[in-house]
């Protein structure tokens, strides 16, 4: 296994919840190293993350890594045909009504919206 796909894999084994479920293809042509991720379906917003944000980040990553090596690496997140994202995970969801900032009190358990970029 290449450098650039045990990067990928041990980035996004640290991301997901199924990390038994991350598999990397890599193939490489005349454009260069394409990665194909395949993951748990489960696991498909934690990768990509709010607007695209956290797969835009590992994209980045993986070029330096591929910069490093005088090649030009690309991600693919395979999306299975006919999968569907789970339903949004609300903030109190997460962190069963609390701020991570918060102790134990139960004077407000509602976060307040300033706290949240939307």
């Amino acid at each position: 296994m290449e450098k650039d796909q045990e990067f990928v894999e041990f980035i996004i084994k640290a991301l997901v919840d199924n990390p038994a479920d991350v598999r990397t293809e890599r193939a490489v042509d005349e454009m260069g190293v394409l990665i194909t991720l395949h993951i748990n379906p489960a696991d498909m917003g934690q990768v990509i993350g709010r607007m695209g944000q956290t797969a835009k980040a590992v994209r980045t990553l993986l070029r330096v890594v591929g910069a490093k090596h005088k090649a030009r690496v690309n991600l693919k997140i395979d999306e299975p045909e006919g999968s569907h994202r789970g339903p949004r995970r609300e903030y109190n969801d997460r962190n069963n009504g609390q701020r991570s900032d918060e102790g134990s009190s139960s004077e407000d358990s509602t976060p307040d919206m300033d706290d949240f970029k939307l």
